[in-house]
C-alpha cells in the first residue's frame, strides 16, 4: 500500500515539474499545435522517416552538387546536407540521428517528394551509399532549429513550382 502511494506521489511530482518547466508551453498558447509543442523542447527526440539521395540521381542532375540555398552539398565536412519540407523542418535546422553521435546534419535542401511528409532525405556522396541507407525510421535529436522566416524568403520567388508553393503557403503562419 505504501509503495503505491509513494509511486502515485512521485508521478504527480514528475508531472508537475514538466508542466512548470514550460515543456507544454505550445499547448498553453491559443491555437497551440503539435508542431508548437515539438519546437518548445528543442532537445527532444523526434521520430522521422529518412531516405537518401545523391547528386547523380536523374532528378538531381540539373542541380549538380548544389543545394536549394546555393551551397555545395556537404558530406565529408563536419556537417552533412539534408533535405526536408521547410514548413516542418526549416532551413538551417541541425540535428543528429539518435545512435549516431558525432554526425550532424543540416537542412539546406528540399525536394518535391518531401512536401507534406515527416520525411528527411539525407545526402549521400554516391549511389552505393544512398542504396546502403535505403529508407529507415529513426529518431532525431534537434540540436538547433532553423528559421521559418529565412525559409519563406528563399521560397517566395520560386512559387511557380507547385511543391514550393505548398511549402510557402504552409509557412505563412510560422514566422
Amino acid at each position: 500500500m505504501m509503495n503505491r502511494i509513494f509511486a502515485l506521489l512521485l508521478s504527480s511530482i514528475c508531472a508537475f515539474s514538466v508542466v512548470s518547466c514550460g515543456m507544454t508551453e505550445g499547448v498553453k498558447k491559443k491555437g497551440g499545435s503539435k508542431w508548437d509543442r515539438q519546437r518548445v523542447s528543442s532537445k527532444k527526440e523526434v521520430p522521422v522517416r529518412t531516405t537518401a539521395y545523391t547528386h547523380t540521381e536523374s532528378d538531381h542532375l540539373i542541380y549538380s552538387n548544389k543545394t536549394a540555398i546555393g551551397t555545395r552539398l556537404k558530406y565529408y565536412s563536419g556537417v552533412r546536407s539534408a533535405a526536408a519540407d521547410w514548413s516542418k523542418f526549416p532551413v538551417g535546422t541541425r540535428f543528429e540521428i539518435v545512435g549516431q553521435p558525432g554526425v550532424t546534419y543540416e537542412i539546406d535542401d528540399y525536394g518535391s517528394a518531401l512536401v507534406g511528409k515527416n520525411t528527411i532525405d539525407l545526402y549521400k556522396p554516391s549511389r552505393a551509399h544512398m542504396n546502403a541507407w535505403g529508407a529507415r525510421n529513426v529518431r532525431i535529436k534537434i540540436l538547433k532549429w532553423g528559421s521559418f522566416l529565412r525559409s519563406k524568403e528563399i521560397l517566395k520567388d520560386r512559387t511557380s513550382y507547385s511543391h514550393v508553393r505548398k511549402m510557402y503557403e504552409a509557412l505563412k503562419g510560422k514566422a
